[in-house]
């Protein structure tokens, strides 16, 4: 390592090492979901959850680089700190590029455009939607109905279930989504 690699190293090493043990884990939870930006992979969840304090920055400064490593750690730490129960935090936890998840930035076009539904719920099925949610959606009437019931479990779900939902809607409605990127 070099000398501002092993300082970053450091720096990393005693931030982190100030997390409760469930803080800890937290982090490693928000991070193997963190949307790293493009050129970067994300750490596999496998090697988080295994990982020591020493291995945690290690693995950031090899999957991130030492600048980038810093800036994904900070916006973690603020993901976990707005978490938290009295918290002042607003906006999203993890902003792209347009600081709102794309699913979430053209809700009303997709709620009004989204034809048909059912091979997107179908592909949601199992992995973001139980059974229960499924059925409770396919139910409704009309399309914009169902989309609406699915986007009332949005708040709910982690970027994971996000990126789900938009590579379903990617797969079966590649057109929708094509226009609604290039607003």
């Amino acid at each position: 390592l070099g000398c501002r690699e092993q300082i970053t190293h450091l720096c990393l090493l005693v931030t982190l090492k100030t997390l409760k043990e469930s803080d800890l884990k937290q982090f490693k939870d928000k991070l193997s979901v963190f949307p790293f930006k493009e050129g970067y992979v994300s750490i596999p969840k496998g090697l988080l959850e295994e990982a020591n304090l020493w291995e945690l920055t290690e693995l950031l400064l090899t999957y991130c680089a030492e600048d980038y490593s810093v800036e994904v750690v900070s916006e973690v730490l603020k993901v976990l700190k707005c978490q938290k129960p009295g918290s002042k935090c607003s906006g999203p936890l993890f902003p792209n590029s347009s600081n709102v998840h794309f699913i979430e930035r053209h809700r009303e076009a997709l709620i009004q455009r989204t034809i048909p539904v059912e091979p997107v719920l179908d592909s949601l099925h199992d992995s973001v939607l139980s059974e229960e949610q499924y059925q409770k959606i396919t139910a409704k009437e009309t399309n914009p109905d169902k989309m609406r019931e699915l986007y009332k479990l949005v708040p709910s779900w982690d970027l994971q279930c996000k990126n789900k939902l938009y590579e379903a809607l990617k797969a079966k409605n590649p057109h929708l989504v094509k226009d609604l990127e290039g607003q």
